[in-house]
């Protein structure tokens, strides 16, 4: 048996798989999302790994219960989250800064103007707050314990793979997929780069020793070799069987990712896109192109709490189907600023074309769809940057379970989507990464095990009603600053 660890932004899971990676047990706990100031989010990392704990000792139990053993953990992990912590005193210094947090973004439109070429040409990606670099930064310059550790030389930073390494097995290590998220890191060298490092004020001795996506890395302090480490949107690419350039995956969660295998090619995006690490396994180098949609299980969460339109996302969708249109309204989901491509942190939601003749049945409709048209925006960019045409979009995460919006997708990029039998890919990808690290399976047994659950082709176009969402995202734009 095998567990994927996957620590995202709402909750911590452990997922305990067979030999035949079927889905035996879930573990689940959630933890608390903390709001210092307008824009700022963090975690506490205590509070984190007090999580994990939880729900790989539940794991553990089950597996006894059935006479077995768990043979490897791979840990998979929102990835631009940063967590300090003194080496030498075994605890954290501050809160984790999460990849959603915005209180760098006027730090981030500084650099942008200076550096954004030299950092976009080196890492691959945007200058913007999302990443881990400037949240890094920022403890530096803001924090009196971190300065202390620094000046005392025990200070160690690490995305939250990182740090979950750390804690169970005392090595302070990353994988190439996390460490090209932090906009320190150099994907042309695959190492920390020096004048990144300086620009931004960290010791090499700082940031961890970078290992392989599939690697033993050391026991638990009960004998489990944790054998993986991967960024959770990598992950999902790997758990998907992306394993040819050109395949394409959209995890639909907290929010959306799509990822593109470009196979051991690194592609220059013209439009805002990140290329990024997908893995690293030995000899093996994939680069992926990626697009980022921040709003996405928010948003049908916000339907439900916030608005409360509807007890649950089944009613929501039953109340959608009843209008079965959007009645001329446009939704731009913008609530912490837009990803790609705009990366524009002053963006805000928007809800444009109210009439007397809304409902909120219509709002939702168009919710749905600026779902749907946030990713098909991705899809076509990545298909003009690639010059591949996509023939498979290959769906996983929450909101993937949503049959309307997955139609509107398929109408939307024109395109089949493809939902597999197991949404649950992150961790998924993680554990395969696990197991092959120990060798003990292989990526052509994992494309035998895959198993298709539902297919969506295009019924409709959907064109009109995307254009217009692009004029009301233009009219979201830059509002906050």
């Amino acid at each position: 048996m095998y567990i994927g660890l996957d620590q995202g932004t709402t909750s911590t899971r452990a997922i305990l798989f067979d030999e035949n990676f079927n889905m035996l047990h879930e573990a689940r706990r959630e933890f608390k999302q903390i709001y210092p100031k307008e824009g700022w989010v963090e975690h506490n990392p205590e509070e984190i790994w007090q999580t994990v704990v939880e729900v790989l000792e539940e794991c553990k139990r089950v597996a006894e219960s059935k006479g077995e053993k768990i043979k490897a953990i791979g840990i998979t992990n929102q990835r631009e989250t940063i967590v300090a912590w003194d080496e030498e005193e075994k605890r954290t210094l501050y809160n984790a800064i999460v990849w959603q947090c915005r209180r760098t973004a006027e730090r981030s439109s500084e650099l942008r103007k200076d550096f954004g070429k030299v950092i976009k040409d080196k890492t691959g990606l945007v200058v913007d707050p999302y990443f881990s670099a400037t949240k890094i930064e920022w403890l530096l310059n803001n924090v009196e314990e971190v300065k202390r550790a620094a000046t005392k030389g025990t200070l160690r930073f690490g995305t939250i793979d990182s740090y979950l390494a750390w804690k169970l097995t005392g090595q302070h290590v990353t994988d190439y997929s996390n460490a090209s998220r932090t906009m320190l890191f150099n994907i042309h060298t695959l190492d920390w780069d020096n004048e990144l490092l300086e620009l931004f004020g960290v010791k090499r001795e700082f940031l961890p020793k970078l290992v392989d996506t599939a690697q033993y890395i050391g026991d638990t302090k009960d004998g489990i070799p944790v054998s993986s480490l991967v960024g959770d949107q990598q992950s999902a690419l790997f758990g998907q069987t992306a394993f040819e350039k050109g395949d394409v995956k959209c995890t639909l969660g907290t929010g959306s990712f799509i990822l593109m295998n470009t196979g051991d090619q690194i592609i220059n995006s013209q439009h805002n896109l990140l290329s990024t690490v997908g893995w690293k396994i030995g000899n093996e180098i994939v680069y992926a192109l990626e697009g980022s949609v921040f709003i996405t299980g928010t948003l049908v969460n916000y339907l439900i709490r916030n608005l409360g339109f509807a007890k649950d996302s089944a009613e929501l969708t039953e109340l959608a189907l009843q209008v079965g249109n959007n009645g001329g309204i446009y939704f731009v989901p913008a609530f912490t600023g837009l990803g790609a491509p705009y990366w524009d942190p002053y963006a805000r939601g928007l809800i444009i074309g109210l009439t007397p003749g809304t409902d909120k049945r219509h709002i939702i409709y168009a919710a749905f769809e600026g779902i749907a048209f946030s990713v098909g925006q991705l899809v076509a960019l990545m298909e003009k940057e690639s010059e591949i045409y996509i023939k498979t979009l290959k769906v996983d995460g929450g909101v993937s379970k949503n049959n309307l919006i997955m139609q509107i997708l398929s109408n939307t990029v024109n395109t089949v989507v493809e939902r597999p039998v197991n949404r649950e890919t992150t961790a998924l990808g993680a554990a395969t990464l696990a197991a092959i690290a120990m060798g003990w399976v292989d990526k052509n047994k994992l494309k035998e095990i895959r198993k298709i659950d539902r297919i969506f082709t295009p019924k409709e176009n959907r064109e009109e009603e995307f254009n217009k969402w692009k004029q009301a995202v233009n009219r979201a734009l830059n509002w906050e600053s």
